[in-house]
């Protein structure tokens, strides 16, 4: 051995001086013993339903092997289950089962952050959904507890449905009498917390939990600048009325029973799991809960509708002579192609469409609460002398307008605007027309102030229950909960080259691989084109475009949009509004639950 290799030897020793030179390699090794352990270690999945219910003991008979597949052959994601499901010991994220709080028999179901951060997938999707429909179906309480970051990611558009699936839900709930219960612990945020976890009767919420649709980092991102400090915490919730109250963990049980009891709901004393309640039960519609009971599982006998096809010629003449972005590879467009397509500033947008689409259009402005948002467009036209309702995201046509309407990221005013239309709509029996062209909800302070998440979580809801047809039409890029707001209609069509996905393929990179450079491959892995959607039984028809996009014939565009809305709002107007309803519930019930495309199994 050379002097200065022992000399260094010799330093090491005496700076290691606990265990000689080899004090760093065990310090080492230890380290990564430690992080093994705790990699393998148990995380259990139902720990709040477990000190909810007496003894720690509920049936959990809603589905307990359900289990999500990789429906988007998603790289890394089989292995990521798999890791889950051992740490866990659970199948998937959510529990859900019904058992006795001090008595009370209730339905209780939990989505854990101990699982894939609490991400709803399909499979979580589905088993809130059948806990939801047990609880109208028995009369019963019921209550969630939510910790969750979101839509699951690596589940694309069909995780994201899981939001309007679960909304419309909590809807029909609601509509007939029953009591929900939404307990929002840490983290409660993203699609999660803009669908069911805002819906409840009564929000509780534990302290200290992050609330909120978008998170901190993404609002810093977005404005510019640090949020205070207790920004989106359970305090804040409350302080801005989006909580009810603010109760630890170990006083749960306490003031949930309290809740139970105020509402009529008392102690079983039949043994036969029915819950008894003093309050007249009128007001749940009759013969509902005989006839409301576990869903069909036969398919939705919704399908794509593309009788008598028009097609566009595509040797129309061209008025736009300005460039269109050319693609990274000759041939068809790939899927990143047609997001720089539909993101082109000569593309049509939602005053284009109702110019050359209706004959008469008067709009109208304000949530009826103090706000008013440019970024959602919305008014009353004339469709073949129809009156219809329409709605839909606004970016402008230059920099001053794009600013304006905060390049068509609404706010909670612009929903709450939405909804307020809807409601109208549906009071004097007009159809809705949705157009969907935005980056998604904005993710700013304010937003998060005015209840970004409950805005759009309502709107999910009521569009699930209008008594009158409605039909949303992608005509751009539609980008998480921010499209699916005022996208849940009776038909979903597509534009040609449009797209409609969980998230932008650069936030997904971003997030997923850390490499917002990786947006074209994202692109293609989040299947999100109009073919993606309509193979995945999620868009209904698909308007082909001239080639070089719908900027290259705007007239012809029109026409075809007219003549399309004009047969098939006919079609709907003549449904039964019972039928109607029912078959809209259909429609998003069947979204990841049964069949290949799915990712349940």
């Amino acid at each position: 051995m050379s002097k200065s290799i022992l000399g260094t030897v010799l330093l090491d020793a005496k700076v290691n001086t606990a265990d000689g030179i080899f004090f760093g390699r065990r310090k080492t090794l230890l380290g990564f013993r430690k992080m093994r352990e705790k990699k393998t270690a148990r995380r259990p999945v139902g720990e709040h339903l477990t000190a909810l219910f007496d003894g720690g003991k509920f049936s959990e008979e809603f589905a307990p092997d359900l289990k999500t597949d990789d429906p988007l052959s998603f790289p890394g994601y089989g292995r990521k289950l798999e890791e889950n499901r051992k740490i866990s010991e659970k199948p998937q994220g959510c529990v859900a089962g019904v058992g006795r709080i001090n008595g009370i028999p209730a339905v209780g179901a939990e989505l854990s952050r101990n699982f894939m951060m609490g991400s709803m997938g399909s499979a979580e999707g589905e088993k809130l959904t059948i806990a939801i429909e047990e609880a109208d179906r028995r009369k019963l309480p019921l209550i969630i507890f939510s910790a969750s970051g979101g839509a699951r990611m690596q589940e694309g558009m069909i995780s994201l449905m899981q939001m309007a699936k679960t909304s419309a839900a909590v809807e029909r709930l609601r509509e007939h009498g029953g009591l929900y219960i939404s307990v929002l612990t840490n983290p409660t945020t993203g699609g999660v917390s803009a669908s069911y976890a805002s819906l409840g009767d009564i929000t509780l919420a534990e302290p200290g939990a992050l609330i909120g649709f978008a998170g901190p980092r993404v609002i810093e991102q977005t404005i510019g600048e640090k949020v205070p400090k207790g920004f989106q915490r359970s305090e804040f919730q409350l302080e801005h009325g989006f909580v009810d109250k603010i109760v630890p963990k170990q006083d749960q049980k306490k003031e949930i029973t309290l809740i139970l009891k105020l509402h009529g709901f008392k102690p079983d004393r039949n043994g036969d799991g029915e819950s008894v309640q003093e309050r007249d039960d009128g007001n749940r519609n009759a013969g509902t809960c005989e006839d409301t009971g576990l869903a069909d599982t036969e398919a939705s006998e919704m399908t794509a509708s593309n009788e008598n096809p028009v097609t566009l010629n595509k040797s129309a003449a061209c008025e736009n002579t300005e460039a269109i972005p050319e693609m990274d590879e000759p041939g068809k467009p790939g899927a990143y192609d047609r997001v720089r397509l539909v993101r082109d500033k000569n593309r049509p947008k939602i005053t284009d469409y109702i110019e050359g689409i209706f004959e008469e259009f008067l709009e109208l402005s304000g949530d009826r609460t103090g706000k008013e948002d440019p970024a959602i467009l919305g008014g009353i036209g004339l469709l073949n002398g129809r009156p219809v309702t329409v709605i839909g995201h606004r970016k402008g046509k230059n920099l001053a307008e794009n600013m304006k309407c905060n390049f068509g990221m609404p706010e909670p005013q612009g929903y709450r605007k939405a909804l307020r239309l809807m409601k109208e709509a549906e009071k004097f029996g007009r159809p809705v027309v949705t157009f969907i062209d935005t980056p998604g909800a904005y993710p700013g302070k304010e937003a998060e102030e005015n209840g970004q998440s409950a805005a759009i979580a309502e709107n999910l809801a009521a569009m699930s229950a209008l008594r009158i047809p409605v039909i949303s039409i992608v005509t751009g890029e539609g980008n998480s909960g921010g499209a699916l707001a005022i996208g849940v209609g009776d038909e979903i069509w597509m534009l040609e080259n449009a797209v409609y996905s969980v998230l932008s393929p650069e936030g997904f990179a971003s997030i997923l691989w850390k490499d917002a450079s990786k947006c074209r491959e994202a692109a293609e892995v989040m299947r999100m084109t109009a073919e993606d959607l309509l193979n995945q039984g999620i868009a209904d028809r698909v308007i082909p475009e001239p080639e070089g996009g719908a900027q290259r014939d705007l007239p012809g565009m029109c026409r075809i949009l007219r003549e399309n809305l004009e047969t098939e709002l006919e079609k709907l107007e003549e449904e039964d509004r019972d039928s109607l309803v029912e078959q809209r519930y259909r429609k998003y019930r069947e979204i990841g639950r049964d069949g290949k495309k799915t990712g349940i199994r």
